[in-house]
């Protein structure tokens, strides 16, 4: 039999039923801000991760940068420190051949003076004249060595102009064909024929003569008595090319890929009477570079000789290219001659050299000494070394030439040091000339002249 309350209780049923098929809508919101939640939190995990890595990266990062700042300071210490290291290279160079050259003077000196001298037999006239060859030789090795050091550091500085090479190789000829006639050896020139366009380039004059003296002596120096040194210039297009070549030792395959670096020697034979310090070819390639040519060195192998290459930009020459200028020697007349040195050997040398010259010759040997007898008395000409005990050269002549003194003399400046600044320091306190030490004595003897 079916009552009410069973009734009611399957209505019941059928309405909790209807509920779970159809939840509340607060429920669904419910769950689905819980889905948000848990979606946000997600994605805050994530950016937590993103910020922990951003974090750790900031942090290499900032270490990375204290290294890079740390590195830079010691790599500007480093600079600072081989900066340091070069100048006082180039100080040490320049006081070395100051040093050096100082002994050379009297050396000089007095190789002239027995070539001078009216008793000197054959043979001795032949020692004096090996003993200023010698003297050359040790002046030049310090040339290339203090420009070698000064060309590392940029210090050297071109004079260029429109010039025949004939001119740099004609004055590079005057000073190694004696050596070369010594030598029994065999100089052939060939250059182009037509004078009216010589073979020019844009180039310092006495850089160039210095080139090709140091390729010219080189090859002299690696040739045996009686061989044979050539010199062939020619012009190709845009190109005026030297080569310098001989049939002396040559150069082994080992050593020629790096015969212009710096102190490179090929190897030394017994038979070789000179050496050197390896810089004058260093020297070659840096000047020939500054004038914007090349230099390049051939050779069969030892015993098949040498060729040394130069190229040079062509440059076009004007129709009358002015003729090499030669300073000529005129009798100076009697000079009333200070002499300040305080070498006392060097001033004894050069007063009898001088003397022989028929000059009145006073010696001081400090600079104090020096000033106090050119205020005191009147000279034609003073010949003052630079580098004096106390009070220098440089301040001597200030002083005398802001004392106000109406009879002013010739000043001459002597010097070991042979750097651009230390001519301009010269003359900027009073010298009118400024000689590099050892002195030539015909260089010397043309300045020392009366005032007209």
């Amino acid at each position: 039999m079916f009552h009410e309350d069973d009734s009611n209780s399957m209505q019941r049923s059928l309405q909790t039923g209807s509920e779970q098929l159809n939840p509340d809508p607060l429920s669904a919101t419910l769950l689905r801000h819980i889905g948000n939640l848990e979606d946000e939190l997600a994605r805050l995990r994530e950016s937590l991760r993103e910020k922990e890595a951003l974090e750790a990266t900031v942090e290499r990062l900032r270490e990375a940068n204290e290294h890079l700042v740390v590195a830079a300071i010691n790599a500007q210490g480093s600079r600072d420190d081989a900066e340091a290291t070069n100048r006082r290279q180039n100080e040490f160079l320049a006081m070395l051949a100051h040093e050096l050259r100082n002994p050379l003077v009297p050396i000089s000196m007095s190789a002239m003076l027995l070539e001078r001298s009216s008793d000197a037999s054959p043979q001795l006239l032949n020692f004096s004249k090996v003993i200023r060859r010698q003297v050359d030789h040790m002046a030049r090795l310090l040339d290339d060595l203090l420009d070698a050091a000064r060309i590392s550091s940029g210090k050297i500085t071109l004079s260029l102009e429109p010039m025949p090479v004939s001119h740099a190789i004609d004055q590079a000829l005057e000073t190694v064909l004696p050596r070369i006639r010594e030598r029994g050896q065999h100089l052939y020139l060939n250059m182009p024929q037509d004078p009216a366009e010589p073979a020019g380039t844009r180039g310092d004059r006495v850089r160039l003569t210095q080139v090709f003296t140091n390729l010219i002596g080189n090859a002299s120096k690696y040739t045996g008595d009686g061989g044979n040194v050539y010199v062939d210039v020619t012009v190709e297009p845009g190109e005026v090319v030297v080569a310098v070549r001989d049939n002396g030792t040559g150069i082994a395959p080992e050593v020629l890929p790096h015969i212009f670096d710096l102190f490179t020697q090929g190897p030394r034979s017994l038979a070789r009477s000179e050496g050197g310090l390896g810089v004058g070819l260093n020297v070659v390639r840096n000047l020939v570079s500054m004038h914007g040519g090349t230099v390049k060195a051939e050779s069969g192998g030892l015993g098949q000789g040498s060729r040394f290459v130069v190229r040079l930009p062509l440059c076009a020459l004007a129709s009358s290219a002015p003729p090499l200028e030669v300073a000529a020697t005129e009798p100076s007349g009697r000079c009333r001659v200070l002499l300040v040195e305080d070498n006392i050997d060097a001033c004894e040398t050069l007063k009898a050299f001088l003397e022989l010259e028929a000059h009145d010759v006073t010696m001081a040997h400090d600079g104090k000494a020096g000033l106090d007898a050119m205020l005191a008395h009147d000279y034609d000409v003073v010949v003052c070394d630079i580098g004096l005990p106390g009070m220098d050269g440089l301040e001597v002549l200030s002083r005398l030439r802001a004392s106000g003194k109406a009879a002013q003399p010739l000043a001459i400046g002597l010097s070991g040091y042979g750097q651009a600044e230390d001519r301009s320091r010269a003359l900027a306190a009073g010298f009118d000339h400024y000689l590099v030490k050892p002195v030539s004595p015909d260089a010397l003897l043309a300045l020392v002249a009366p005032r007209r």
